[in-house]
């Protein structure tokens, strides 16, 4: 038997994958060993799942899809033959009767070892409960003379199978992940992988998915800590690389003495390139020639624009003016100045026609009663119908561009401005989106494909907002301020504080009643909305599943403790032990 190897040369592939893919992501992984193998690679560290992408959700109960997956699998394994590195790669398998969530190891022409992953997670955007079974404790994979633990995400967030792995002889932590992007997640992963280093004395390899997945942006942002915590690596965010990283074994173990340490973005510019990268791989990967969205001079859909231009570049963006009677001719200047520095087409389609068209048709239907909100949505769904036409014809999607604030109370239209396919800043509250446009004006992130300099006219950053539906217009006509109603809808939303919690923090209590009714009456409408990128920790959808119907309210009062005279001692079910 050859003696246990000294050094080892690991490739971190962190690359994209699309979810059903199989071929492409195969593919992916090709080169990804190509290029490792260029540098002297003895293994390839691929993300969870990689073969079938993540999540897969219910796709992953198909037979079909279960046997490409493994017919990948066998087809890179085979590849193995030929002397290059070996490939730690993820996907689902079934073992059994029972479907996992693996990581295999190919070398030397075939699969030579599989792990499951043991810890389900249940929770947010986690669903694997659903369609996994849970593995056993793992054992390290030997792999030329050294005993590497596989933990596969979630199960390094909890000692367990980390400690198994210590136990039966492990030496270094190799965990794949598909971890998405939420605002100051990296610093909680790093907390999470050096609590593992720490209980095991042993290195380990973070390794991401990188790239957007409908509603889901994966950062990459993989590291790796020596056993005594120091970072040995750091892999850029929002950007794919095969990364060489260098280990030598030494009296106290394995450690990392050679690896790249790479700038990650932080806060504003991290949530501004998660938007980017999720509308631009969403985008590419649904095959859509480009974009168009409604630029109504507006900080949103400027905003938005921004974004659009930087993802997938001013040729691929088309913006529409769709002016009424009461569009200010501020708003017209400012939509033309921001569609200049941001060099995309631009087109001014005047809505009267077909806005007075319907009202016309239902005059005899409304004769007697007033002007009110059905007029102003008549003109917000013209300017929908206005957009899905032009993505009828042209096949660009139409990008939405409501915000956090106003999706969660309902100030947005049905079949309107709601309209479109995919929506960059629906979890962005209208102040974020205020902080991002200013930053967008001092700063261009890397790979941007829209211009330096300022894109969104100062004008379109201080004057008040409006939807322009009616004379004199403004937002907080019918809503709170917005640094009022933001910092409400965070309480009510991120934490699901009380409303006395609330309150007692000096909100007006009148104003956070309201608010929490919007709240709840505008369910139905997110139910209708397009999907769009998650930044903060409970976007909607995913992380945030209200019932429509809802008739409960928080009272506003202090907590009300259980009246301990009629529960129940203990639990239904738990046993007692009776002594004589």
């Amino acid at each position: 038997m050859a003696a246990p190897a000294n050094r080892l040369v690991i490739a971190l592939a962190q690359i994209p994958a699309i979810v059903g893919d199989i071929a492409g992501n195969r593919d992916r992984l090709k080169e990804a060993r190509a290029k490792a193998a260029a540098f002297g690679a003895d293994l390839v560290l691929a993300p969870e799942l990689y073969l079938s992408g993540y999540p897969p959700e219910d796709l992953v109960l198909k037979p079909a899809f279960e046997e490409a997956c493994r017919a990948a699998c066998e087809e890179l394994a085979r590849q193995t033959a030929d002397g290059g590195p070996a490939v730690l790669v993820g996907l689902p398998w079934v073992e059994e009767g029972k479907l996992h969530n693996a990581m295999a190891l190919l070398a030397n022409g075939r699969i030579e070892a599989v792990r499951f992953k043991v810890d389900l997670p249940n929770y947010g955007v986690f669903d694997e409960k659903r369609v996994f079974a849970p593995g056993p404790s793992p054992g390290p994979i030997a792999f030329k003379g050294v005993r590497i633990g596989v933990p596969i995400c979630e199960d390094i967030w909890g000692p367990d199978p980390v400690e198994c792995i210590l136990e039966t002889g492990g030496e270094i932590l190799l965990v794949a992940n598909a971890s998405p992007y939420e605002r100051d997640k990296l610093a909680i992963r790093e907390s999470v992988a050096v609590s593992r280093v720490v209980e095991s004395g042993l290195p380990l390899i973070y390794l991401n998915l990188v790239g957007g997945q409908d509603e889901l942006v994966f950062e990459g942002a993989s590291f790796a800590l020596n056993a005594d915590r120091s970072l040995a690596v750091q892999l850029p965010a929002f950007r794919s690389a095969v990364a060489r990283t260098v280990w030598e074994r030494g009296e106290k173990g394995w450690r990392c003495v050679e690896g790249p340490r790479e700038t990650v973005e932080e806060g504003d510019e991290a949530d501004y390139s998660a938007c980017v990268m999720g509308l631009r791989d969403y985008v590419d990967n649904n095959r859509f020639p480009g974009v168009v969205l409604g630029l109504s001079g507006g900080v949103d859909s400027a905003l938005c624009a921004a974004m659009a231009v930087d993802a997938l570049g001013s040729a691929r963006v088309h913006a529409v003016m769709l002016p009424y009677r009461f569009t200010s001719n501020e708003s017209l200047s400012d939509a033309a100045a921001c569609a200049k520095a941001l060099g995309l087409r631009y087109d001014i389609v005047p809505i009267a026609e077909p806005v007075e068209g319907v009202e016309h048709a239902l005059s005899h239907m409304f004769a007697g009663r007033p002007r009110d909100i059905t007029e102003e949505n008549i003109q917000s769904r013209e300017r929908g119908v206005v957009l899905m036409a032009i993505s009828n014809k042209t096949g660009a999607m139409v990008v939405t561009t409501g915000n956090k604030s106003e999706m969660s109370v309902g100030y947005a239209t049905l079949y309107g401005d709601m309209n479109g396919g995919f929506n960059p800043i629906k979890d962005l509250y209208k102040m974020e989106v205020f902080r991002l446009s200013a930053l967008r004006n001092r700063w261009r992130p890397a790979g941007a494909l829209g211009p330096d300099g300022e894109v969104i006219p100062e004008n379109i950053l201080v004057k008040p907002p409006s939807a322009e539906l009616r004379e004199n217009q403004k937002d907080e006509d019918s809503l709170p301020p917005y640094p009022v109603l933001d910092a409400i809808l965070h309480g009510l939303v991120e934490k699901e504080m009380r409303l006395a919690d609330i309150i007692a923090e000096g909100f007006d209590p009148d104003t956070v009643r309201r608010v929490e009714k919007l709240l709840y009456l505008a369910e139905y409408k997110r139910r209708q909305s397009a999907p769009g990128v998650k930044v903060g920790p409970k976007n909607f959808g995913r992380d945030r599943r209200y019932p429509i119907v809802n008739r409960f309210r928080d009272p506003g009062l202090p907590a009300v403790k259980p009246d301990a005279t009629i529960a129940p001692v203990k639990p239904a079910g738990t046993s007692e032990r009776f002594e004589e």
